[in-house]
Order: C-alpha cells, then structure tokens, then sequence
C-alpha cells in the first residue's frame, strides 16, 4: 500500500483495491482493515478494471430519467390546447381524455406552471376606508410642555402649549419653572381664553399634569392613602 495519505477520493479508492488487482492482498483480508465495505471494494475494482482510474472518480447517483415523467408528447400538446383554446386544467384533462391520453387534472395544472402559461389574475388590493369622527371645538384639547431651546441668562425656561384638535386654536405660555401650580395656573388661563367650553383635556400623563403613574399610588401597601394631583380632581 502506497505510504503518502490520499488527496482526492480517487487516490483514497486506489489505495485499497490495488493490492487487490496486483493480487498482492485477498478481498476478505482487505476488507477487514478497510473502513469501507466489501461491497464497495468490489464495485470500485470493477470500474477500475473497465474504466481505470477515471472509473474511481465519483459520479451522480441522480437519475438520469423518471418513469413516472410525462411523455414530452403530452406536454406539447397540453401548450396547443391552452394556447388554442386557453381552457383551464380540468377541460384540458377532458379534452385528452377524448384522445385517449389518462393524465390528473393537478398534473396537467404543474406542466402548465412550468411552461409559464398560467393565467396572471390580479390581486385585489384591499382598501381601507378611515372614517374621521367630526369633533366640535371644545372637545378634545392637548396640552403638552417642551424645554425652550437654549438659556436665557443662563435659566432654563419651559413652553406650555394648548391645542384644540377640532379648529386647531392655540395657546402657549413661557414659564420658568415645570410644576403643578404651573400646570393649574395655565390651565386655568386655558379655560379663560378659549371661547367654547372644553369637555376633555388630553395629556401625556407626566407628573406635573397627574399623579395616576407616580406617586403612592405604586405603593401596595398604601393604596388606601392617594395623593391627588390638583389636575385629578
């Protein structure tokens, strides 16, 4: 046996099977130290013997036909009906029924796919049709606070905004501090001049307009003492 380790599956296979052919080695004495089967070392001698070296080279194990392939014949004609006639799968299954050709109806509908002859439909986009709820002024009115770029004299001033969301009226107010009185205070200028009655106030829940998400009221165990904000009442 050659020393050097084999490179490619070629060498690796004969390696073992000329000790064989030179009958320098038995079959059965090989294949007790080989890692492969006795079958194997007697299919790799017989293409060596037929084909020599190039007869160990791997080959496709994939065949190269089905029997259960439909005949090319029928295929050529399923295209002439569909271009002729441009009937769908199951009549097509009909009309080769009347010629004597057996094939399923989901058969005829895969070699039309694969042909690319199948009809395109269109697909129906589904619109969605958002109805605005019309509101009255007064409804809904947002209220929120933003820093106001920059310092003034080196202080930190604050921006609050009241929106109405039906006529889009506003009103802002600079304060130099965020807090709860501030908050009131504002709210209170808000109602005074608004010239419609304001139902509802829409905030982002900070602590300065609520103490619903701070507070004790995250405390268990005092749920029965509640700090409400002025703005909660």
């Amino acid at each position: 046996m050659c020393i050097n380790m084999p490179k490619t599956i070629k060498e690796e296979r004969l390696r073992w099977i000329l000790p064989i052919y030179n009958k320098e080695k038995k079959m059965v004495d090989v294949a007790k130290v080989c890692p492969h089967s006795q079958r194997s070392l007697e299919r790799w001698l017989k293409d060596y013997r037929e084909e020599g070296e190039d007869g160990l080279i791997p080959k496709s194990t994939k065949p190269k036909s089905n029997p259960k392939e439909t005949p090319i014949r029928t295929k050529e004609r399923i295209k002439e009906i569909r271009k002729d006639t441009n009937k769908c799968a199951l009549k097509i299954k009909w009309d080769l029924e009347d010629e004597g050709i057996e094939i399923h109806e989901r058969t005829v509908g895969k070699i039309l796919k694969a042909e690319g002859v199948v009809k395109k439909y269109r697909k129906k986009k589904i619109k969605y049709k958002y109805i605005k709820v019309e509101t009255q002024p007064g409804d809904l009115v947002e209220i929120d606070v933003k820093y106001v770029p920059g310092t003034v004299a080196g202080k930190q001033y604050y921006q609050y905004t009241a929106i109405c969301c039906s006529s889009r009226w506003r009103y802002l107010k600079i304060y130099d501090q965020q807090t709860n009185h501030h908050s009131v205070e504002f709210l209170k200028e808000v109602i005074e001049k608004f010239p419609y009655k304001i139902k509802a106030i829409k905030t982002d829940n900070g602590a300065i307009f609520t103490n619903y998400y701070t507070s004790l009221n995250k405390r268990s165990d005092l749920m029965i003492i509640k700090t409400l904000h002025s703005l909660d009442l």
